[in-house]
């Protein structure tokens, strides 16, 4: 049996590093994710607090919030492949 991805829309920011702008954005749900301290870092890296376990997030990649505000890492080649922007209405 084959199944497709039911078109949801949610928030994501790519992390940049640390030593230029961290994110391409600062949405609110990430600024409040870092200081209630769901996404923490280590050796250059992000750690997210995900519903399954710790993942960690290397630079290049988006951090997605799902759609009941969950918090997960996603590489840029699996993001653009399974996500488009979505515009303002």
């Amino acid at each position: 049996m084959k199944y497709r991805k039911k078109p949801v829309v949610v928030e994501a920011c790519r992390f940049n590093g640390f030593d230029q702008e961290c994110f391409s954005e600062r949405p609110q749900w990430l600024e409040a994710a870092i200081m209630n301290g769901t996404i923490t870092h280590t050796m250059g890296k992000l750690v997210i607090d995900t519903l399954e376990c710790q993942m960690l997030c290397d630079v290049g990649d988006y951090i997605i919030q799902g759609v009941n505000g969950e918090l997960y890492p996603c590489k840029p080649d699996i993001f653009e492949k399974t996500y488009e922007v979505v515009e303002d209405e």
